[in-house]
């Protein structure tokens, strides 16, 4: 599904839209007794502009989402309402217009892996993760009904058909796209998806926010523990979909690679969070049903990311293409040859 040119991003460089969104920043600072020291710092993507902001009392963060990811705002402001120590707390969220305000988190986990490339950074760090998930839970509906997209597995495989009918940002026969013949496998791929999704619904498991691009560049590691930020991805699904993302950055960027002994410790701590409830095997089993679907929903995710004007998004534009494929290839205990 795209937008209407109505609902279209606006333009980030209009001058207009830049001194209406700079008076809302210095609003909301005043709100909370601060004010900007100097220059903003731009960042712009297809999907978002992010500025840095100096104040009086430290940076802050401007961040303005595009309509396919306009949900980041209120994701974030209910989180912190849900879990405040898992996430950044908002200083203010406009959220029809898609735009947070949000205090410096400090260095991520991969500045720390960086300096100390050890993996148990990442099995402390999963579980907080775990659990914000299950805080978030009982929420799933309200959340849905807030914008946030639905990528449950009972929907799953509708969204996946819809996709393969969207010719446009499958770029079929195009460079950077799907080839004809890959087209048509995964179309014949869709009973055999439909029924994985089945199957991953009976577990049972509840529908939650799934991050779906949870790697150590969006992960706070600060004295107060681990915070989790960038939402702009983000569903609601089945839980065990971060996984793909998760366990695919760690394998490829941790030098030496991660082996699938390692990978499996980081699969298995951050599963704990559910062994009160169910058995290791029916846990391993449904994060290996996630995983496999979860190209999907990540092609899902950047399709709304691209879904805005400008030459800027043909940059990343095999990137929906790209992770459809990874239907086939999407198991992180496999690496490529």
């Amino acid at each position: 599904m795209t937008t209407t040119p109505a609902e279209r991003s606006p333009d980030w460089s209009d001058e207009q839209w830049q001194v209406r969104a700079r008076s809302w920043v210095d609003a909301q600072l005043s709100l909370a007794g601060r004010r900007v020291t100097g220059l903003v710092e731009p960042r712009v993507r297809p999907w978002s502009l992010v500025w840095r902001v100096p104040t009086d009392d430290g940076t802050v963060w401007f961040k303005a989402n595009n309509p396919g990811t306009v949900h980041e705002a209120v994701l974030v402001e209910t989180l912190a309402e849900l879990t405040p120590e898992r996430v950044l707390t908002p200083i203010a969220v406009d959220r029809e217009q898609g735009w947070s305000l949000l205090p410096d988190g400090g260095e991520s986990l991969r500045d720390v892996l960086g300096r100390d490339p050890d993996l148990s950074h990442w099995e402390r760090a999963l579980p907080g993760y775990a659990a914000l998930q299950l805080a978030s839970a009982p929420r799933a509906d309200e959340l849905v009904a807030l914008g946030v997209p639905d990528h449950r597995p009972e929907v799953l495989a509708g969204l996946f058909a819809e996709l393969l009918d969207d010719h446009g940002a499958l770029l079929i026969g195009a460079e950077g796209g799907l080839s004809q013949d890959m087209y048509e496998r995964l179309r014949a791929e869709l009973p055999s998806y439909a029924e994985r999704c089945r199957r991953l619904a009976d577990i049972g498991i509840p529908a939650t926010v799934q991050h779906d691009d949870l790697h150590d560049g969006n992960v706070f590691a600060g004295t107060d523990g681990y915070r989790y930020f960038d939402w702009g991805d983000a569903s609601v699904a089945h839980p065990f979909g971060t996984l793909l993302v998760t366990l695919r950055s760690i394998r490829y960027a941790k030098k030496p690679a991660a082996d699938d002994t390692q990978l499996a410790r980081l699969r298995d701590a951050y599963l704990e969070a559910w062994t009160d409830r169910y058995d290791r095997r029916t846990l391993v089993e449904a994060a290996d049903l996630a995983i496999e679907l979860g190209p999907v929903s990540r092609s899902l995710s950047w399709r709304r990311a691209l879904d805005t004007p400008g030459e800027s998004r043909a940059e990343y534009a095999d990137a929906v293409p790209g992770w459809l494929e990874e239907i086939f290839a999407a198991d992180p205990f496999q690496p490529d040859s």
